[in-house]
């Protein structure tokens, strides 16, 4: 565990304000891959200033695009079949980077190495590079990170049959290419235990994506199995407007709702691409109080939250802050099909069942039904790991408004996703920097 801590404040009554968060990562990096593969410049507004989204940027540079970031303002000039020769994307531990860029990087001339934070290696990504083989890629690998892919210019196409059980991200990634390969694209997936792709929001985010920029996706559904097809086909230009990150909010809204307090999160009652409703839906089942107001959405908490049931396979990025909410709750709370939240970041299964249990909660996770089972207790003085993990910190920062004493190792990883986190969460609980 790191030796830097970071103390958490607790809470000295209802949490009540308002608070502006960056804007969304998964759409700020999907919008730049898009505005790379379109055939003439795009800008993306709103985008998201942080390090999942600076190596994303950095990796479109290494293939040759030209990408101008200034302020939240990024404007893009994409260069087709680029040679780069021997070049290295870093992913840092950037999911979004690491799957969504070897498929446009086929486009490139050259070497590309694809490296990362070492406590990024072990995420999945055998479907990926399998996949990459069967649209006509040569790749040097393994099952994983550091690989090498011979890139000639060219995406030649055809059928890729993948279990991507463990990620949405490993078919995000072939959708976002998949318009500048030479023939049509079939992605199949299939899974020998039956397990469907967790997050389908975000592949359904990543259609509507496509779409705005004249993509066409034909998505067919068969039990749990799935088929995209894409056609190749003219990539425009698109100019985004990138929407405010609803998992980075959430930490915030958290705070009011175990707290009995009131919170609105600017800019984000009216979300057009986020699963927003499958977030409030949750929230309402604690019995918080929800209301998209012209100023942004605003979250009141009950006296004492309810304790929940639910499935989180189509939120997953959701898992740990609900985990940590659940220890505010009533009752003993359960939280459903978070299997695939083991791949991410670090296994967050884990983790939070580590810190709960640290600051006084019970937590169990049972394989066979994929429920992590969360008891209340009164909550205590505690020091936690962050295990590398933005998501686990901020967890860990909910976990301490309701007992003094609770230090938080790396309170500085969130600036994967949301630079100056803690010095907002400090003004949010007990009004610093007033």
């Amino acid at each position: 565990m790191p030796t830097e801590l970071w103390r958490a404040p607790a809470a000295r009554g209802p949490v009540r304000g308002t608070v502006r968060v960056p804007g969304s990562k998964s759409i700020t990096n999907r919008a730049l891959v898009l505005a790379c593969l379109s055939d003439g410049p795009g800008v993306v507004r709103n985008a998201l200033s942080a390090r999942d989204s600076e190596v994303m940027a950095q990796g479109l540079r290494s293939l040759g695009h030209e990408i101008d970031w200034s302020g939240d303002v990024v404007s893009v000039t994409p260069s087709s079949g680029s040679e780069v020769g021997s070049v290295t994307v870093h992913c840092g531990q950037a999911g979004t980077v690491m799957r969504f860029l070897p498929a446009a990087a086929a486009l490139a001339r050259g070497a590309i190495t694809f490296d990362a934070d070492m406590s990024a290696r072990t995420r999945p990504m055998s479907p990926v590079l399998q996949a990459l083989r069967d649209l006509g890629v040569s790749v040097d690998a393994s099952a994983g990170l550091p690989f090498t892919l011979h890139a000639q210019g060219r995406l030649p196409g055809g059928v890729v049959t993948l279990d991507a059980s463990a990620s949405s991200q490993f078919v995000s990634g072939l959708l976002l290419s998949a318009a500048s390969a030479d023939s049509e694209v079939r992605i199949e997936h299939r899974s020998a235990s039956g397990a469907q792709v967790p997050s389908l929001p975000h592949i359904e985010m990543t259609c509507r994506m496509l779409a705005a920029h004249g993509v066409g996706v034909q998505w067919d559904r068969d039990g749990a199995g799935a088929m995209w097809t894409v056609q190749p086909q003219r990539m425009t230009p698109h100019d985004w407007e990138v929407e405010p990150d609803a998992s980075n909010a959430l930490p915030f809204i958290a705070a009011a709702a175990v707290t009995g307090g009131e919170v609105t999160v600017r800019g984000l009652g009216r979300s057009a691409l986020q699963p927003l409703a499958d977030v409030v839906a949750v929230l309402e089942q604690f019995e918080c109080a929800v209301e998209r107001t012209e100023e942004g959405l605003r979250v009141t908490g009950p006296g004492r939250l309810a304790a929940v049931d639910v499935d989180l396979s189509a939120i997953a990025e959701t898992a740990v802050t609900f985990a940590a909410m659940c220890a505010y709750a009533s009752g003993p709370s359960r939280l459903r099909g978070v299997a695939h939240i083991r791949g991410h970041e670090t296994d967050r299964v884990a983790a939070i069942i580590s810190v709960l249990r640290a600051v006084g909660c019970g937590a169990d996770y049972d394989d066979d039904s994929d429920t992590l089972t969360i008891n209340p207790g009164p909550l205590r003085a505690a020091t936690l790991d962050s295990f590398d993990d933005h998501r686990m910190a901020t967890a860990a920062a909910i976990l301490g408004l309701g007992a003094e004493g609770v230090n938080v190792a790396d309170i500085a990883v969130t600036a994967k996703t949301m630079p100056g986190f803690a010095e907002m969460w400090g003004e949010l609980v007990v009004g610093e920097g007033r």
